[in-house]
């Protein structure tokens, strides 16, 4: 097992705000994408992995713009993906450095990058393995805003923010609900 909060500490200084938002967050959607690992019957290899991904997967956040949270880097807030990804890899982690890179939502395509002039590679981005779909999939369900960090959003009201990027991102998420919530295989 991976020393996580070490690596968290070298880039998210304890004591400040950002490391009080950035901890809260990755320790909900680690505790539920353990949860679902654990009603999936995952191997305790791949529960360890989650956990480690889990608390580094929003690890960019460091380069990012957002005072809100606490973030006064200088990068958009969409490239705490590739930020995630280039620290990961320099720490030896690439499996980890692929769910950093790879947690947007349920993906985006290269049209979608494109289209909406997305700070990101051109390129599709998604999960692919369980791994990165638990992830990513609990990430959904847990917001990064101060005042409501601590609240489990529903699986409405994940379908209702989902809904602005269209049916097959709405349909990705049904088929993942189904998949993690043990009503099908992946």
């Amino acid at each position: 097992m991976i020393d996580y909060l070490s690596i968290i500490h070298k880039y998210i200084k304890p004591n400040t705000k950002l490391y009080r938002n950035y901890i809260i967050h990755v320790t909900l959607v680690t505790n539920k994408a353990l949860s679902i690992a654990r009603r999936l019957k995952l191997t305790q290899k791949q529960l360890e992995f989650i956990e480690e991904a889990g608390m580094l997967h929003d690890i960019g956040i460091c380069k990012v713009n957002a005072p809100e949270m606490g973030a006064n880097g200088s990068l958009p807030y969409l490239t705490h993906l590739t930020e995630g990804q280039k620290i990961l890899e320099r720490e030896g982690l690439a499996k980890h450095a692929k769910v950093a890179h790879n947690h947007i939502g349920v993906g985006l395509t290269k049209e979608e990058i494109t289209n909406r002039n997305l700070p990101l590679p051109v390129k599709d981005i998604s999960p692919m393995s369980i791994e990165e779909k638990i992830i990513s999939y609990a990430d959904l369900f847990f917001s990064k805003r101060p005042k409501s960090f601590w609240i489990e959003k529903t699986e409405d009201e994940v379908i209702t923010e989902l809904e602005q990027y269209g049916e097959e991102d709405l349909k990705t998420f049904r088929k993942w609900s189904d998949e993690l919530s043990g009503n099908d295989s992946l």
